[in-house]
């Protein structure tokens, strides 16, 4: 479930555009294709190194997801001051289910973060801790939850953080990893090519601005909450503020006919199946998803005039549509996700599926897509899971950015 947001560097030529879709909000990031990225080639390891010294650099990010809270230990290398420090390694590790399927204990879902930061101790040298931040962002179900139950739960990490041996940042919001994260992937960040006019169409709250290695940078972003994919089925089924109806079942033209299931989503348990008379087929259930995004996303103009990168499940329905390889990924349209959402809800009756909303989220990604942002069909997505062996996603960026925020890399 994914966001919209564009960057760009002051004073910069303008090239293709590089759009990061990320699920559990709905994100973009534009950025130019044309120049080399300062990470080109230099991820040489998914271990940190073993040489270490004074220019070495560790960050903590906990990814606290819907389906599962994900540790990320980054290690940069610093070999020039002044000069932008060098990821070197990544070491990963998660635990399902996610912190939100603790709605009511939040004591024990601290506990699985605990247990994650223990592969943080592994990995980092002890002369190192003190001076490792370590932060926690949620990127959905967390996010949904009433506040109030979030809050507890953000409250327990942060204690387990406290006694922890790592540095805790005092001002780090958990709900920000929309914006600044998507500096991750690029050395330099650019917009659309009518800066003037993006930005007097942008809504208040989409721009942002900040400092970072003597540089101005400007991002067009905004985290969308409620359209990462889980919440949309949600809203698709009609269900996303109902927090479960006893004896109700939610029924969609998405779903097949015989579908008789239940789902638990923040601590809610769900009933829900297919339409048992009436109509089924791609038709009447793009019809339901376009009602969950139509008119309720920024459409820039620029959008049309561009090419872009998609991630986490745009890639991960793909792979299971057979459209790309799991491991190398490949270059769709939006066109294809629409042939293929046709295709898969127009044989519901003959559904074979791991996941009975593979129809569902097909069109949704469609209407997304088409309707929500205002891609054209034949735009050209590039669907890639790594960057030269790292994961692609927010959580990176976040760190990076929060080494130069705090003045440990310089």
């Amino acid at each position: 479930s994914y966001s919209p947001h564009l960057g760009k560097r002051m004073a910069t030529t303008w090239g293709a555009a590089f759009f990061m879709l990320v699920a559990s909000c709905v994100c973009s990031t534009v950025f130019h294709r044309d120049q080399q990225t300062w990470f080109e080639g230099v991820f040489l390891s998914s271990m940190c190194p073993i040489n270490v010294s004074a220019s070495t650099l560790y960050g903590i990010m906990f990814d606290a997801g819907s389906t599962g809270t994900r540790i990320h230990v980054y290690t940069f290398v610093q070999k020039i001051p002044g000069q932008l420090p060098i990821l070197e390694g990544e070491i990963f590790d998660s635990v399902k289910p996610g912190l939100s399927a603790f709605v009511d204990q939040p004591k024990q879902g601290a506990e699985t973060v605990q247990g994650l930061l223990e592969v943080a101790k592994d990995s980092i040298p002890q002369s190192h801790w003190k001076r490792t931040p370590v932060v926690l962002k949620a990127t959905a179900g967390l996010r949904l939850l009433p506040e109030q139950k979030a809050q507890a739960l953000l409250f327990e990490v942060r204690e387990i953080f406290k006694k922890s041996p790592f540095l805790v940042p005092n001002d780090s919001s958990p709900f920000d990893s929309s914006s600044l994260g998507r500096l991750a992937i690029l050395n330099s960040l650019f917009a659309f090519s009518d800066l003037q006019k993006t930005l007097e169409q942008t809504p208040r709250g989409y721009l942002t601005s900040f400092e970072m290695f003597n540089s101005t940078y400007k991002l067009y972003t905004h985290s969308y909450l409620g359209f990462g994919l889980k919440a949309a089925r949600l809203a698709t089924l009609g269900a996303l503020e109902t927090e479960g109806i006893d004896g109700h079942t939610f029924r969609s033209a998405c779903l097949p006919r015989w579908l008789e299931a239940e789902w638990i989503f923040g601590g809610v348990k769900y009933q829900y199946g297919g339409n048992k008379e009436g109509k089924m087929g791609f038709e009447p259930c793009y019809a339901e998803v376009l009602r969950v995004v139509q008119g309720k996303l920024h459409q820039p103009e620029e959008v049309q005039r561009s090419s872009f990168y998609a991630f986490s499940y745009y890639y991960d329905r793909a792979v299971d549509t057979g459209m790309i390889d799991y491991e190398t990924g490949g270059v769709l349209k939006v066109e294809d996700f629409k042939r293929k959402a046709r295709e898969v809800c127009d044989n519901l009756e003959n559904f074979t599926s791991g996941s009975p909303f593979l129809c569902m989220d097909l069109s949704y990604i469609t209407a997304l897509l088409k309707d929500g942002f205002g891609f054209a069909d034949s735009t050209v997505l590039q669907l890639s899971k790594k960057v030269n062996n790292i994961e692609t996603g927010w959580a990176l960026g976040a760190t990076f950015h929060l080494l130069q925020s705090l003045g440990i890399s310089h």
